[in-house]
């Protein structure tokens, strides 16, 4: 009878994470480089914060970030545009036994770590947050 392993980490097996983030470090040093050749992508500094490869490694989704946050649309277009040549170049850079389908998200988390931030600015929280001085 086969053993069925849940994976307790919040981002997978330590073969899963030690896998994206090789591929997250050779993607990350492509775009850098400026190897993709795109007009939408000239011009934008873009962050890849993570990559999140299925169980079986077929499969990594990246997130990016352009730089501002602005034209993240035009960013992820121009990435799937160029899907097939970042396939390549992260199968040459990545030494696994196949290579990773790709697929582009954009990181949310920056914009729920704002809303974080102006929540934590806004005067009801700031209130409850100071010092009682009747406490002492």
């Amino acid at each position: 009878m086969p053993r069925q392993k849940k994976s307790s980490s919040p981002g997978g097996s330590q073969r899963q994470l030690r896998v994206g983030e090789t591929v997250r470090h050779a993607v990350a040093e492509i775009l850098s480089q400026g190897e993709v050749h795109d007009p939408d992508l000239e011009g934008h500094i873009i962050t890849v914060p993570e990559v999140r490869m299925s169980p079986d490694l077929k499969l990594a989704t990246i997130y990016v970030m352009p730089l501002g946050g602005r034209d993240t649309d035009t960013v992820i277009s121009a990435l799937e545009r160029n899907k097939k040549f970042l396939r390549g170049e992260i199968a040459h850079r990545v030494n696994l036994k196949f290579a990773p389908d790709i697929r582009f998200r954009v990181d949310e988390r920056f914009d729920e770590a704002e809303r974080i931030e102006k929540l934590l600015r806004t005067p009801a929280v700031q209130r409850d947050l100071a010092p009682d001085s009747d406490d002492e």
